[in-house]
């Protein structure tokens, strides 16, 4: 991930498949870190876009509750998201020169270390030979320009359908049951939480259901897909 002005390398995490749960994982973590940005482009992968399936997948309904503007490249035209296809080159060039990582673990090391270097010392030609870093931080951010729901009333929560088709989750102190179905019983899921409204999300994007949580309720059914 790039900021789009700075090429700040907003984060960069190794997955041997990248699932929609991992998407959303990344972005939130960047997020707490960085701030939330006005506006997301990204290309029109499965992970990052369900509307050619109908429907919308966890990085869509997350930025539709953040308030975060979410913009997707032209099919086949991989120079929409250019800067970022450009980092690609750069980091593929210095990954070549190396020691091959054994695992996720190392190459994860060595990531982290390239986003260190790349955002704090190798100046940029693009950016006046300044770093990503002096010019993320000489202008102010830009954000949501739509309402961002208030932090306390928005969390995520992963969890595991159990041997009877439900999740857990608690509310205002109590522990709710929400019915998914015996179906996807061992499935990893997401809950994304906005106040009383409950999505819950399968671990490759699939949106499984919405509920709304009844205070005076201890089990709750799924409605929808």
């Amino acid at each position: 991930m790039l900021d789009d002005h700075s090429r700040l390398l907003v984060a960069s995490v190794a997955f041997g498949a990248t699932k929609g749960t991992d998407v959303v994982a990344t972005f939130q973590a960047a997020s707490a870190e960085l701030g939330l940005p006005a506006a997301l482009l990204t290309d029109n992968g499965g992970i990052f876009t369900a509307e050619c399936r109908g429907g919308r997948c966890a990085m869509e309904v997350l930025l539709d509750a953040l308030g975060v503007a979410y913009k997707h490249g032209r099919p086949y035209h991989p120079q929409t998201q250019g800067k970022v296809e450009r980092f690609h080159q750069t980091l593929k060039r210095w990954l070549a020169k190396q020691p091959r990582a054994r695992d996720l673990a190392q190459l994860q090391a060595q990531l982290d270390w390239f986003r260190a270097y790349y955002n704090h010392e190798r100046p940029h030609r693009a950016l006046g030979r300044r770093t990503p870093a002096q010019a993320f931080a000489a202008r102010a951010k830009a954000g949501p320009r739509r309402p961002v729901l208030p932090a306390g009333h928005y969390r995520r929560r992963q969890d595991r359908v159990d041997k009877a088709g439900k999740v857990t989750l608690r509310y205002q102190g109590r522990l709710r049951h929400i019915g998914v179905g015996r179906a996807h019983a061992g499935k990893k899921v997401f809950l994304l939480v906005a106040d009383k409204d409950v999505t819950i999300i399968a671990d490759d994007g699939e949106i499984l259901g919405r509920t709304v949580l009844d205070p005076a309720k201890d089990y709750h059914a799924l409605v929808g897909g």
